[in-house]
């Protein structure tokens, strides 16, 4: 099971490998771990690490992706982005400044494809629509658009941040 993980500003990905008893083995950015945690109290952990040992507390934030981790000396932000997370990035991402390429933020399949190539899209109206964690998106353009090239069928499986048409 594979997690990117947002630590203050910076993004990792976090595998982990395997669990025996408290012992886990952890990839950071591919880089291999073997740790030793437990839980002291609710939310407290104890870690050890070549030796070494850390406390940390982990308080869940708004939601139960977000989370304040303290430790003795630091406090770290830290966000859980999964594919629900990165739509909603994306979607935001979108609200802002119109692009030439409609991607998908996330794996999914092609629904329908309303236009074709060299048909003229008005502001707000609706390009393609992909279905992804049994959810429909619409993909719409903030201004009006030529279709230029669409590159994907009604059907396909399309993986995140894959081009699916290019508008001019």
């Amino acid at each position: 099971m594979s997690y990117e993980v947002k630590i203050n500003d910076r993004i990792s990905t976090i595998e982990l490998l395997g669990k025996d008893g408290s012992m886990y083995q952890i990839a950071i950015d591919n880089k291999i771990y073997e740790l030793d945690i437990a839980e002291v109290e609710q939310g407290v952990y104890s870690i050890l690490l070549d030796n070494k040992s850390f406390n940390v507390e982990l308080v869940e934030g708004r939601t139960g992706k977000s989370y304040t981790v303290n430790t003795l000396y630091e406090t770290f932000a830290v966000d859980i982005i999964d594919a629900e997370a990165k739509y909603l990035m994306n979607r935001k991402k979108d609200e802002g400044e119109d692009t030439n390429v409609i991607t998908s933020p996330m794996p999914g399949k092609v629904v329908k494809i309303l236009f074709k190539e060299g048909d003229e899209v008005k502001a707000g109206e609706t390009v393609i629509i992909v279905s992804a964690m049994k959810m429909e998106s619409e993909y719409k353009v903030k201004q009006d658009r030529i279709i230029k090239r669409i590159l994907v069928k009604e059907g396909d499986t399309v993986n995140g941040d894959q081009p699916m048409v290019i508008i001019e």
